[in-house]
């Protein structure tokens, strides 16, 4: 039997594929014989990828390199309790794996750019766009029109969701329905605005219906329309856009976070610190610095180096009591949350005057009395 005929349970599984008009055994092959690129296992990529595995889509390919969280669990309907803090792409491919054992499945965890987009996508036949940004629509689309391949497109915000096709047989792409990004910022992501759970869901399942439909040659695929559903009136508008010929501008890859307007953070600059042997020798010379003890006073009465004590949660209020005009020493037990407050009064203060000691409390025991207590 080659890889795309079915055996008896196959074809009990897929039987009402089967007897279906225009569909039967050929369409189910079809199914079997294609690849499938799914980017973002996330809110449109759960339901996507269930319809798609459950359906029998030989290879499918699962990109993500995010990990589960407490807060995706209200619409990413895939995963469950046990999942938060797990990969993404593992865990679904995990799950799906129990759904489906005759579709094969690939945990993608990597981050797509421009540098490995095109060797990423080039394997398969469908790209199902799953995300949840601006840079990486534009990228998978260019990337999708560079190699021939439909891009299925999905969107959600709040009440509203978005199905599209593009580049389906070289037709409109996403670039023909918006030529530019909106401005950095003006359009809030999920986190900010919210989105209605079961949301997803529908238009997952939508995205998931539109590469069914391509790789089976049967009905009217959405290219060169935008589908618009209204979870609220349950009202759906269809919008034709016309193929304004984008595709002749896209000749490579490009930055896409400089496209979107998205400034990189600017690296913070280093922390200044002083270790342990050198704070001994400022206070052996009897230099003229402050030392200020950051930890809560019941360490401070297990044992301390002398100095100010300003307890951490006190500092926004004490500014005031810090220096600007001699170098500043600030410790805790091991140099973390002394380390926080250097950044901080920098950031929000504009001190330049402020030092880290490395290891705090421990190194000092360790290095310059041991007879101190660690606590």
């Amino acid at each position: 039997m080659s890889q795309f005929e079915f055996g008896a349970k196959e074809l009990e599984r897929y039987s009402r594929h089967l007897v279906l008009p225009a569909f039967g055994l050929e369409g189910q092959k079809k199914l079997k014989a294609a690849s499938v690129l799914v980017v973002g296992a996330g809110g449109l990529g759960c339901p996507a990828l269930q319809y798609l595995v459950a359906a029998v889509i030989g290879r499918i390919g699962i990109l993500d390199f995010d990990v589960v969280s407490e807060s995706n669990l209200q619409r990413q309907v895939l995963y469950g309790t046990e999942d938060i803090g797990k990969s993404k792409a593992q865990q679904a491919v995990k799950k799906l794996s129990q759904l489906n054992p005759y579709t094969s499945l690939s945990a993608l965890e990597t981050k797509i750019d421009s540098g490995n987009a095109l060797e990423i996508i080039s394997p398969y036949d469908v790209v199902v766009d799953c995300t949840d940004n601006f840079q990486t629509r534009y990228l998978l689309n260019d990337a999708c029109v560079l190699l021939d391949k439909p891009l299925i497109y999905g969107s959600i915000f709040r009440y509203e969701g978005q199905v599209a096709v593009f580049n389906l047989k070289r037709a409109a792409n996403y670039r023909d329905l918006y030529p530019a990004p909106p401005a950095a910022g003006s359009v809030p992501n999920c986190e900010e605005g919210g989105v209605l759970g079961v949301l997803p869901g529908v238009i997952g399942s939508l995205q998931a219906n539109e590469a069914i439909k391509i790789i089976t040659d049967l009905g009217e695929p959405l290219s060169g329309k935008l589908l618009i559903v209204d979870m609220l009136s349950l009202e759906t508008r269809l919008i034709n856009f016309p193929n304004q010929n984008q595709r002749n501008s896209i000749k490579k890859l490009i930055d896409y976070d400089a496209f979107c307007g998205i400034q990189q953070p600017k690296p913070e600059p280093e922390m200044k610190e002083i270790t342990v042997e050198e704070l001994k020798r400022l206070k052996d010379e009897g230099k003229d610095f402050q030392l200020i003890d950051v930890r809560e006073m019941y360490e401070v009465e297990i044992c301390h180096i002398d100095g100010e004590h300003i307890p951490l949660g006190e500092i926004p209020h004490s500014v005031d009591r810090i220096s600007k005009d001699k170098q500043v020493i600030i410790h805790c037990r091991s140099g973390s949350r002394s380390g926080n407050t250097v950044k901080w009064l920098e950031k929000n203060h504009q001190f330049e005057n402020l030092y880290n000691l490395k290891g705090g409390i421990l190194a000092w025991a360790d290095q310059i009395d041991p007879t101190m207590s660690k606590y």
